[in-house]
């Protein structure tokens, strides 16, 4: 005789309730992401919903409450370290405050990007962030819909109060201050990508800081692939074509480009050619020589980011967060010193 396997028991939230120990309100808040739960509920009934296997009922939750649930993230690439520390920056703030993310990978490319805003509208997210966005008309069909989105880093309309960003221009004064300091005059600079807006920031404020010193740069060089391959390509040039005695990177990816560039073609450094970048990337620590550069907290960008995004989301239960967190500061390393005629009187 055949028998029929037992039907499984659907796990409701009164079971996570009493699993939990806690009431049915705050079981609701924590998987609707509500902010008013202590950190002991919370992890009780998360651990009770792990435990019992309970899976929300996203549609049912939606019509309950207006919202999805989720965050659209749109990203240049992910394969630039910058942008890979920040989505996981942003995923986890989102997260914690019970928000799931859809991360999209534009490659900055228009069609991607109008395609991933299509889906990102269809999927009715809650809120968006945008590390790049290539098109206003795109930022704009966010807005069109009462969609709060928040830029990072640049902002295509330029509206300062839909941006979270650390002051790109002072930036490039730091990177320059830092080797006028030191004593160096003859410095170059390897700026990638030039369709950035961040970039042409720090740029335009390595020429005022040297401009304030009756200086310029001996050249820049320029270029439109934000990688190690092109960063060192352009570093070899401008070694070849300038014989500086430092070389601004305008990102630490540019600035490790002109360290290899620098060893292949022979130079001492420090002794005979200074690097700083701009970032503080892990990796820049792990280099020969270690590199000196300017650190902007990216971990840090990314939780704001999301803070301010939650804050437009729903203003009463998350407090505008404060931007003027995101200060810059030189972190120093064996890449920079003074330059080879003024470290060899001092020795």
């Amino acid at each position: 005789m055949k028998t029929s396997s037992p039907k499984l028991q659907k796990v409701s939230v009164k079971d996570v309730a009493r699993r939990s120990g806690t009431s049915l309100g705050t079981v609701s808040r924590v998987i609707n992401g509500g902010a008013s739960v202590s950190a002991d509920a919370r992890a009780r009934v998360e651990q009770a919903i792990l435990d019992l296997g309970y899976e929300p009922n996203a549609g049912a939750r939606q019509m309950r409450s207006g919202r999805s649930g989720l965050i659209g993230i749109l990203l240049p690439s992910l394969d630039v370290p910058f942008f890979g520390i920040l989505a996981q920056s942003l995923e986890q703030a989102l997260f914690r405050n019970g928000y799931h993310s859809l991360i999209c990978n534009t490659e900055e490319n228009e069609l991607n990007e109008q395609r991933y805003v299509s889906t990102l509208l269809g999927q009715q997210v809650d809120g968006v962030i945008a590390a790049a966005v290539v098109t206003t008309q795109n930022f704009d069909r966010f807005a069109d819909r009462n969609i709060p989105i928040i830029a990072v880093d640049r902002s295509p309309d330029g509206e300062p109060g839909h941006l979270v960003s650390v002051d790109h221009k002072e930036g490039g004064r730091l990177m320059a201050k830092h080797l006028l300091d030191l004593g160096h005059k003859d410095i170059a600079v390897v700026a990638t990508p030039t369709h950035s807006a961040p970039i042409m920031d720090r740029i335009a404020g390595i020429e005022e800081a040297l401009a304030e010193q009756n200086c310029a740069p001996v050249g820049i060089a320029l270029g439109e692939t934000h990688s190690f391959d092109a960063s060192f390509a352009l570093a070899r040039q401008i070694l070849n074509d300038t014989k500086p005695t430092a070389v601004i990177g305008t990102s630490d990816i540019a600035a490790i480009g002109v360290i290899h560039a620098g060893h292949e073609l022979g130079y001492r450094m420090p002794d005979q050619l200074s690097v700083i970048g701009f970032d503080n990337l892990p990796q820049s620590a792990h280099i020969f020589p270690p590199l000196t550069t300017v650190e902007q907290p990216i971990v840090l960008l990314g939780e704001l980011a999301a803070q301010e995004l939650l804050h437009q989301i729903n203003g009463e239960k998350f407090e505008k967060p404060d931007l003027n967190r995101l200060s810059l500061q030189v972190v120093v390393r064996a890449s920079t010193a003074p330059p080879y005629s003024v470290s060899t009187e001092i020795r």
